[in-house]
């Protein structure tokens, strides 16, 4: 088994979400984040004064699958969510020793 886990740009989300369910991924786990990357922020003008945001809104993505799908998965992620700019984010594959599904204490593959 295998937790997938990708930062994404916000606006990419519902295609990435749509290509997933395509390839039969049930569940996923989204959470807002900020940071950056080789970008190192940018700056914007307010009222006429000039700051700079040095961590980006990203949203990262949590997916569980079975170790034959990550692949798959991965794919998938990298290519729906690609804009070909600088901070299209990053993609980390996690091995996971174990699952319970708290509901039924289901174990394992049965709980993803």
């Amino acid at each position: 088994m295998k937790i997938i886990m990708a930062i994404i740009k916000p606006f990419k989300l519902d295609e990435v979400r749509e290509a997933l369910t395509a390839i039969g991924v049930e569940g996923l786990t989204v959470t807002e984040v900020k940071g950056y990357g080789r970008q190192k922020g940018h700056t914007e003008i307010y009222r006429g004064t000039e700051y700079a945001v040095s961590f980006l809104p990203k949203l990262k993505i949590e997916v569980a699958v079975d170790a034959k799908l990550a692949d798959q998965v991965v794919e998938t992620i990298a290519k729906s969510a690609r804009t070909g700019q600088i901070g299209d984010g990053k993609i980390f594959v996690y091995g996971i020793d174990q699952v319970v599904r708290i509901r039924t204490g289901e174990t394992d593959a049965a709980a993803l």
